[in-house]
């Protein structure tokens, strides 16, 4: 008479995987027939950044392991419906989750597991390691290949991919580093936004080209060499197209994921002036020249092209941007942007709806510079994936730096402003030696 093996299920996300893993695996194993349900990307958004392998190669990765029988799919922190359907006998975890973020979906994991006849086995964490550690290490010495395909697989798996500008090494490493957490999930910003109008007013110039690419290049490149998130580099409209490709692999080189390239021609004038009277949007068959050869240009195939549509800005209707949007797709762009300088998303939203349902859809970009009361919880439900908050922290330091200035004018002496800044100590272990 055959014995029937008992089901074992192990949760894991395994994007760094260490000895602490292997002895919950080897563990797992002792109780009969070990199943890992492997988190997805997406799964593993819910709760923090997206993992550093992809979903298919931690598959492999998992798939050789003698100790695991086979491998299911988990595409949620929710092991509910999983438990329901597996029936396994054993549940095997870390015991690490007893407090913190999962501390709620533990508990019912042990409800579901009574209600099913199953038992949990929690696996002492083991000491000296982590993955986190592991990941910052890695990170020290990232490579701009992995980097370039980040963006990509943010927009695959993330409800919204939120980007900011950084226009200094500084501020990237700002962006980096910050976070928020609410109900156990952690926010942060997932990528930085590389502006032609910060570039421009870091350097004292106005915004129309007058910084020429190289130097913009070169800026993007040392925020590049202090962060390890995606770039979005704002190209304005490429230029002269004949030196588009050069401008582009430039950019690949130093680790960008994507450029966002506008429809217009001339001297640039920035959308955001009340007076568009003398700008030009490019015909519609010249700018997809542009698109085809900026794709034609990378040499990775996760690196993005987005053409930004103008047609609002200038003053035309909804069918002008739709007509664009369906020609700008053919021609092999990754995302489209749509532009609108109203203080309301009405606009963009209406593009959105009609936009969307069509054979020719592709992930939505907006930057919600004059609506800024907009929520990002509006935009997902409007079809939205990435939201550019274009200028935000170039205009937050003016004004500190302006009121601290005019402080120390006033007193005459630095005292009243040193609850206002940083302190000296602060800045001097900001950076690590």
């Amino acid at each position: 008479m055959l014995i029937k093996k008992k089901i074992v299920y192990v949760p894991l996300a395994a994007d760094i995987l260490h000895v602490g893993h292997l002895n919950i695996l080897n563990t797992a194993s002792k109780y009969g027939q070990v199943v890992v349900g492997l988190l997805t990307d997406k799964a593993i958004a819910e709760y923090k950044n997206i993992p550093l392998l992809s979903f298919d190669e931690r598959y492999k990765i998992i798939q050789n392991l003698k100790v695991v029988k086979n491998i299911i799919i988990q595409d949620s922190w929710d092991y509910s419906k999983i438990l329901n359907k597996l029936k396994p006998d054993f549940f095997v975890h870390g015991d690490d989750w007893k407090v913190g973020r999962q501390e709620k979906t533990r508990k019912n994991v042990i409800k579901v597991l009574k209600k099913n006849g199953g038992k949990l086995i929690e696996v002492s964490y083991t000491k000296n390691i982590s993955s986190f550690e592991i990941k910052n290490r890695i990170k020290e010495n990232f490579s701009n290949t992995s980097r370039v395909s980040l963006l990509k697989r943010m927009i695959q798996v993330k409800d919204i991919v939120r980007i900011i500008e950084a226009h200094s090494p500084l501020c990237g490493v700002i962006i980096e580093n910050i976070i928020y957490k609410k109900n156990n999930i952690t926010f942060g910003y997932d990528g930085m936004w590389s502006s032609s109008l910060t570039d421009s007013t870091l350097l004292g110039r106005p915004d129309n080209q007058s910084v020429d690419y190289s130097t913009r290049i070169k800026g993007t490149n040392q925020i590049a060499a202090v962060t390890t998130k995606p770039i979005i580099f704002d190209i304005d409209n490429g230029g002269q197209i004949e030196h588009l490709k050069f401008f582009i692999q430039d950019l690949e080189r130093i680790g960008a994921s994507a450029i966002i390239i506008e429809d217009k021609i001339g001297l640039k004038q920035n959308s955001l002036f009340q007076n568009q009277s003398g700008v030009r949007q490019d015909s519609i068959e010249a700018f997809c020249r542009k698109i085809k050869v900026a794709k034609a240009a990378t040499f990775n195939k996760d690196f993005l092209i987005i053409p930004r549509i103008e047609s609002f800005i200038v003053g035309k209707n909804l069918e002008d941007a739709l007509k664009r949007a369906i020609a700008y797709s053919k021609a092999g762009s990754d995302c489209i942007m749509i532009h609108s300088k109203e203080d309301s998303p009405k606009q963009i939203f209406d593009f959105a709806k009609k936009f969307l349902k069509t054979k020719y859809a592709l992930p939505l970009v907006c930057v919600p510079s004059t609506y800024s009361k907009t929520k990002e919880k509006d935009l997902i439900k409007n079809g939205f994936k990435i939201v550019i908050y274009a200028n935000q922290l170039m205009r937050a330091s003016y004004k500190a730096m302006t009121n601290v200035a005019k402080k120390i004018l006033i007193h005459t002496r630095a005292h009243e402003v040193e609850k206002e800044i940083i302190p000296v100590k602060e800045i001097l272990h900001l950076i690590k030696q």
